[in-house]
């Protein structure tokens, strides 16, 4: 009998849609919290653990018998690969997988933005109609230059998305494409600085690393251009919240989106909570109700393979 869990606590409905897709020797059970001893408790016996966003420990990965963790999604910055490889636990991941959900989701983030979306349908829920205020603020995305930071599957789904819109497009990240993508996709190269200083619009994209953590802070916020916006669906600890906060609090940002915090669930205090010009979403980007047979199905056929002695697809391989 093979042993899977899942470490963020989920509802028995959602529990009972992945038993689903398990062999029928396969057990599968979901911790009750994410509180440490329940992640460890749970993990007790088990040979496999599927993991969204509860941080994956060195004592989790200690566990005896736990052969690997299946990131739900792609980024793997919360799981402690160097204690995977001490222990010889493989971590995999589904690369690519949300990169549709996420771009389009960046995208109504962008247009709720740019068109006041969310704060106008506060002010109608509240019995007011501040259709004039909204309006001076209100601005068209066509047009427009958008500065992406990080052009990987999910920054390129992006740029063709806003390829609709007549967009100028730059990008930035670690390795520049080839004229051949870059003509593909219509985007222009550009340093960091210089895309903060031209974009009318900001989407974060990038994975959080040693280089990228606490990118977006006092000083790069001041090199955006006044009345500029800017989306975090990458990673919460990109940006310095405290900062960003004061950026909009100034008026110096017409507003800002984040899907994605230093802290999740959000604690109180959170200075991004209750400002008018910010949206904020909980984790929700990768999320799509018809990625999940996909998404789910792929984890089970990478962990099947693993136990069968093959090796799963290479870009699913993280350790």
């Amino acid at each position: 009998m093979i042993k899977i869990v899942i470490l963020d606590p989920v509802p028995v409905e959602r529990l009972d849609r992945v038993k689903a897709f398990l062999p029928d020797d396969w057990t599968l059970e979901t911790a009750v919290s994410r509180a440490p001893q329940d992640q460890m408790d749970i993990l007790q016996g088990a040979d496999f653990a599927i993991v969204s966003d509860v941080p994956v420990t060195a004592d989790m990965m200690a566990t005896s018998g736990l052969r690997a963790v299946h990131k739900w999604g792609v980024g793997y910055d919360s799981i402690d690969c160097s204690a995977a490889r001490a222990h010889g636990v493989r971590v995999l991941r589904t690369t690519g997988s949300n990169a549709v959900a996420v771009a389009e989701t960046v995208l109504g983030l962008i247009l709720a933005l740019n068109r006041n979306l969310v704060r106008g349908h506060v002010a109608v829920a509240k019995g007011l109609w501040p259709k004039s205020e909204l309006g001076v603020t209100s601005m068209r995305l066509s047009g427009k230059t958008v500065g992406i930071v990080g052009l990987g599957n999910v920054g390129k789904v992006l740029a063709k998305l806003l390829s609709g819109f007549g967009c100028q497009i730059l990008y930035t990240g670690r390795t520049r494409m080839s004229a051949d993508v870059e003509a593909e996709l219509n985007v222009r190269y550009a340093l960091l600085e210089d895309l903060l200083a031209q974009a009318d619009v900001v989407s974060l994209n990038c994975a959080l690393t040693d280089e990228t953590r606490g990118m977006i802070n006092r000083q790069t916020l001041g090199l955006m251009k006044p009345g500029s916006l800017l989306v975090n669906a990458a990673r919460g600890g990109v940006v310095v919240e405290a900062d960003l906060a004061e950026a909009l609090r100034s008026g110096h940002l017409r507003g800002a989106a984040s899907d994605v915090f230093s802290q999740e669930p959000v604690e109180q205090g959170n200075p991004l909570i209750g400002l008018d010009t910010a949206i904020n979403t909980p984790h929700i980007a990768a999320i799509s109700a018809d990625g999940f047979a996909p998404t789910v199905t792929r984890m089970i056929s990478n962990l099947r393979t693993l136990l069968s002695g093959e090796e799963p697809p290479e870009l699913d391989v993280v350790v």
